[in-house]
C-alpha cells in the first residue's frame, strides 16, 4: 500500500522543486555557472549568490515554524532528499513574540533532529514596527532566513506557503490598490538567485494539515493566525468564507490562477519598461518627458518606479500613489513642483527633463 494521498501530494510537490535545484546547482557549479549565478543573486538585492566554495551535494534548508504547513514540508524534504543527492536541513525563527516562544523554537528543534535534517537550528529575532506587526515580523524572519542560507552556505530554502496563502496575497494586494504586480502574489521561486522556493503553491492548506495527521507529526497552531486584530487572520477566517458564501466554492483555486496570470503579464511589462528605459534618455541619461509621454501608462509609469527606485527610495515604501503623483509631471504638466518621495527622493520637471534625486 502506498502513503496517504495527501502525504504523496506533498512528497511529490518537493520532489520536482529538488530536481530543479539540483539541475540548476549542477549547472552553476560549473567555473562559468558560479560566476553567473552570483551574479545573478547580486541582481535586485544587493547581496551575492551564496554557493559552498567547492562543487558537492547542495544543501536546502526548510523554514519550519511547526505548524501544519511547515512541518508537512520538512517531513516531504526529509523524506526525498534520502532519495537525491541533496542535503536536508532546517531553520525555525522565533520572533519573540509570544511568552513561551522560545520554549516552542527548542521543540522544533528536536523534531527536525529526529526526522535527520541536519543542520538544525533556532534563530532568535527582534521584530521592530515599520510598516505594521505583520510586515516587520516578516522582515525580521527574511533576514534571519538569508543569514542562515549564507552561513550554511545553502542552494535553496523551502517555504511553506500553500494555495490559501496566495489567495490571500491576491486579495490583500487588490485591497491596497497596489497595481498588476501585487496581484500576481507568491512567485514559485524568488529572493537572490532563486534562494526561496514554494513547493506547495498548488496545494491546498487541508492537504499539508492531512499529511501531518496521516504521518503523526505534531503541529502547533500559531494563535496569531486566528487573532482578529491582524489583517491576514481575519481575512483568512472572515473575508474568504464570506467570498465562498456569496460566490461558490472555488474562490480559491481562481484567485490563485489570477495570481499566475498576473504574474506573467507583470513579467512581460517588466521586461518592456527595462528596454523603453534606454529609449527615453538623452546622451546625460536624463529622463526626457516628451519621449516618456509617448509610452502606454503602464510602461511609462513602471520606468518611473525604477528610475525612482534607483534614486534611493525604498521598494517596499512606494505605493502605487507615489509613482502617479510623479506621473504627473508627465502627463498633468502644471507648474507643479517637485514631488517628494520615501527615502529622501524628489522628482521634479527642469527644462523638458524628469529629474529624480536624493535630497
Amino acid at each position: 500500500m502506498g502513503p496517504h494521498p495527501a502525504v504523496a501530494a506533498i512528497r511529490l510537490a518537493v520532489r520536482r522543486v529538488l530536481h530543479d535545484v539540483v539541475t540548476e546547482y549542477n549547472r552553476h557549479t560549473e567555473p562559468a555557472g558560479r560566476a553567473e549565478f552570483a551574479e545573478a543573486g547580486a541582481g535586485g538585492s544587493g547581496r551575492r549568490g551564496m554557493l559552498p566554495e567547492r562543487p558537492g551535494t547542495p544543501l536546502v534548508l526548510v523554514a519550519c515554524s511547526g505548524g501544519a504547513d511547515s512541518m508537512a514540508l520538512a517531513s516531504a524534504l526529509a523524506f526525498e532528499s534520502r532519495k537525491l543527492p541533496v542535503r536536508a536541513g532546517g531553520i525555525t525563527v522565533d520572533h519573540n513574540l509570544q511568552p513561551g516562544s522560545g520554549l516552542r523554537a527548542a521543540e522544533v528543534v528536536v523534531r527536525l533532529t529526529e526526522m535527520d535534517l541536519d543542520p538544525v537550528e533556532a534563530v532568535s529575532v527582534h521584530v521592530g514596527r515599520d510598516g505594521g506587526p505583520e510586515a516587520a515580523a516578516r522582515d525580521a524572519r527574511y533576514a534571519a532566513l538569508d543569514a542562515a542560507a549564507e552561513r550554511h552556505g545553502a542552494a535553496a530554502v523551502l517555504l511553506g506557503h500553500t494555495r490559501d496563502d496566495q489567495a490571500e496575497t491576491v486579495l490583500l494586494g487588490l485591497a491596497r490598490g497596489s497595481g498588476i504586480r501585487s496581484l500576481s502574489g507568491m512567485a514559485a521561486a524568488s529572493g537572490p538567485a532563486r534562494r526561496y522556493r514554494r513547493p506547495f503553491l498548488q496545494l491546498d492548506r487541508q492537504t499539508a494539515r492531512k499529511a501531518c495527521m496521516a504521518q503523526s507529526l505534531p503541529v502547533w497552531d500559531d494563535p496569531h493566525n486566528i487573532d482578529p486584530a491582524y489583517t491576514r487572520s481575519r481575512l483568512r477566517h472572515e473575508g474568504l468564507p464570506a467570498l465562498e458564501k456569496a460566490l461558490g466554492k472555488g474562490v480559491v483555486e481562481a484567485l490563485a490562477r489570477t495570481a499566475q496570470l498576473s504574474r506573467d503579464d507583470a513579467d512581460a511589462l517588466d521586461t518592456w519598461a527595462a528596454e523603453a528605459d534606454r529609449s527615453v534618455r538623452d546622451d546625460d541619461g536624463r529622463l526626457e518627458c516628451a519621449k516618456l509621454a509617448l509610452l502606454p501608462p503602464a510602461v511609462r509609469r513602471r520606468v518611473l518606479r525604477r528610475a525612482v527606485i534607483g534614486a534611493g527610495s525604498p521598494a517596499g515604501s512606494l505605493f502605487a500613489r507615489h509613482i502617479e503623483e510623479v506621473d504627473r509631471l508627465i502627463t498633468g504638466w502644471r507648474g507643479q513642483g517637485a514631488i517628494n518621495l520615501p527615502g529622501r527622493v524628489e522628482a521634479r520637471r527642469q527644462g523638458g527633463r524628469l529629474v529624480i534625486r536624493q535630497s
